[in-house]
């Protein structure tokens, strides 16, 4: 399949879409049970599907980046969000329960190797769970890498987005009193777990909107009023990942312990101009793993649905199947 006819079919069509095969309700412990499904080709090579937020769940947008004759599909809401219950909760949800989580479903579908496939946080949560079962992972694709450090964080919470987009800034800092600014991370952390549902959802929605807004290249710095329970469980989730660093043991620990993952192919498509998680993670990361590939999307921002970054990720499923073929 030659570029063009690659990125056309990506931009218009992605792959049709199709129905789950299989559905269900899987409960993970600690109170919690995830929605999983599997789509595609039963017999097929199996790819797990990482969304982003944390919080963000998934969608029957994520199965069209695959080949349904080619690839077994399997698509989960983390724990707290999407259709997973309790919808919000922060209670025994860190990363390491995710890492579990993964490895749970892993086992129950019978899987011994899958493809990995996730972007922004799932970007981050693939790495994590690579370096922790590096065994069980044949191929780890990547979009809009976080690799949840301070300076990323300090990015798009202090002030560094802020500079490109002013007035939206000042929409999502001018919530708290000007005393709190200096970390609004904490300053929202108070109201998104105050107790008071009407003020948790009234500053869920701004902290949502702020990140929406500047997801795509093509944004206007409108990002939108969320429907009340998803912007709940999304800035929630988020902020009490934020506030604990992602729960890894230090700063940097994903780039630092690479070399768990050296073996294992990768490829990231990350958007030229992403001002969530911009390039700079990517290209170190891509440095420091020998078997990993940096695929820079000119004139595209951070979201999954970017036209150049959709394109890319498709041409690249397209290709490791061609290549296992």
């Amino acid at each position: 399949m030659d570029k063009f006819s690659g990125q056309k079919r990506a931009v218009q069509y992605l792959y049709p879409p199709i129905d789950p095969f299989d559905q269900r309700m899987v409960d993970v412990g600690d109170g919690h049970t995830v929605y999983v499904e599997q789509s595609g080709n039963k017999a097929g090579t199996p790819v797990v599907v990482l969304h982003g937020g944390p919080g963000g769940g998934c969608s029957p947008a994520m199965r069209r980046y695959f080949d349904p004759a080619v690839y077994r599909v399997i698509l989960f809401d983390q724990r707290g969000c999407g259709r997973s219950k309790p919808s919000a909760s922060v209670k025994d949800n860190t990363t390491w329960h995710l890492v579990a989580d993964i490895e749970r479903i892993r086992k129950l579908l019978g899987i011994e190797q899958w493809a990995v496939f996730g972007g922004s946080w799932g970007a981050t949560l693939a790495l994590i769970y690579a370096q922790a079962h590096p065994a069980h992972v044949s191929h780890l694709v990547l979009r809009g890498v976080f690799l949840m450090t301070q300076i990323e964080l300090k990015w798009f919470y202090g002030g560094g987005a802020g500079q490109f987009w002013p007035e939206t800034w000042a929409r999502f800092a001018e919530m708290v009193p000007e005393d709190e600014r200096d970390d609004l991370i904490h300053a929202y952390h108070k109201r998104l777990f105050s107790g008071d549902m009407l003020q948790e959802v009234k500053f869920a929605r701004a902290w949502s909107s702020w990140e929406n807004a500047l997801a795509s290249v093509y944004s206007n710095g409108q990002g939108g009023e969320a429907p009340a329970d998803y912007a709940r469980a999304f800035a929630r989730l988020e902020n009490h990942y934020f506030t604990n660093a992602g729960f890894l043991d230090y700063d940097g620990q994903i780039l630092a312990e690479v070399e768990k993952i050296a073996h294992i192919p990768g490829v990231i498509v990350q958007g030229r101009y992403d001002m969530i998680c911009p390039p700079q993670r990517a290209w170190e990361l891509a440095r420091a793993w020998p078997n990993c590939e940096l695929r820079m999307i000119r004139n595209a921002g951070h979201a999954l649905s970017e036209p150049g970054i959709s394109a890319e990720l498709v041409r690249v499923m397209d290709e490791i199947a061609e290549d296992m073929r």
